[in-house]
């Protein structure tokens, strides 16, 4: 038995879908099915009862999902204790920083930073929550600014900022309007986020959308968004994204683009900073209680 066979394993019971599982483990739905298989195979047990559009535990699964858990944990935890049993007397530690982070937080980040310099060098990291995210559970980095819902037990979670959404909307077509309501949008196509980067969030939004009448779909990869706003600012589609005009995201606003709030629509992202439980009273206790500290009133835009 493998590690990723243990990795693979929690994320298809987190998930419960084995295509969400896989696009969180950026890999394909069937080499992730055979990966399950051969584990089964190799305890002696079935994992989970599979049909065509339903995924569950099986007993045998339910109890190891706990193990699993533990076990991940407790590998993820070597690269932070053997730093903790090595490192200099002020150490470098990095903190995530999902895309499009807004500059009330980095401002916030910023403070942080000054709090703990007498001991550590704060650093941050790009990359998506997803990334970011497992990046904090095996110890590459210390803290992350994530897009939330994250669901991981072994995570500690603050919420930090609330930021209200809008439609992107093609300007010509909206010139006028003050906000815009669902049915003036069903003749555009919604453009996803890129997958790449896509918060979880995103995925329920788009269900959501799609019950509201919203049917048409681009996915668009490996372009960033602003392959997103080539579609918006061309009168193709419209897109999901901050209304306030501070946000970072507004950075990828072309001619032809507005924002405008949805009339009969509520669509909020949150954004959460994350850490190992096991780790706020180790090596980085100092760094975790003023985090809570600076983050402890969460800003809504």
């Amino acid at each position: 038995m493998e590690l990723l066979h243990l990795r693979y394993f929690v994320a298809v019971a987190e998930e419960l879908n084995f295509s969400a599982a896989a696009r969180k483990l950026h890999m394909a739905a069937s080499p992730l099915s055979q990966r399950i298989k051969d584990l089964e195979h190799e305890l002696g047990e079935q994992l989970f009862d599979r049909s065509t559009h339903h995924v569950a535990l099986t007993p045998a699964g339910t109890a190891l999902l706990p193990i699993a858990r533990d076990v991940l944990d407790r590998v993820g935890s070597i690269r932070w204790r053997l730093d903790q049993a090595t490192k200099p007397e002020r150490g470098t530690v990095f903190v995530g920083m999902p895309a499009g982070v807004h500059p009330a937080l980095r401002e916030r980040v910023t403070v942080l930073a000054d709090r703990v310099r007498e001991r550590f060098e704060l650093k941050r990291w790009p990359g998506s929550s997803t990334d970011l995210v497992e990046a904090v559970k095996d110890g590459r980095l210390a803290l992350t600014l994530a897009r939330l819902p994250v669901q991981e037990a072994a995570l500690d979670t603050v919420h930090v900022m609330s930021e209200r959404l809008g439609a992107v909307v093609p300007a010509d077509r909206f010139a006028g309007h003050k906000s815009v309501k669902l049915a003036e949008l069903t003749d555009l196509a919604y453009a996803r986020p890129p997958e790449e980067t896509m918060p979880s969030y995103f995925e329920q939004l788009d269900a959501q959308l799609h019950e509201l009448g919203i049917r048409k779909r681009i996915q668009l990869t490996n372009t960033g968004y602003s392959g997103v706003s080539e579609l918006v600012s061309g009168g193709l589609a419209f897109s999901v994204s901050m209304l306030d005009e501070e946000s970072s995201m507004r950075g990828y606003q072309l001619d032809n683009m507005v924002v405008l709030p949805f009339a009969d629509f509520r669509a909020q992202l949150d954004t959460g900073l994350l850490w190992r439980q096991d780790r706020r009273e180790g090596d980085l206790k100092e760094i975790v209680q003023e985090a809570k500290d600076v983050f402890a009133e969460p800003i809504a835009r």
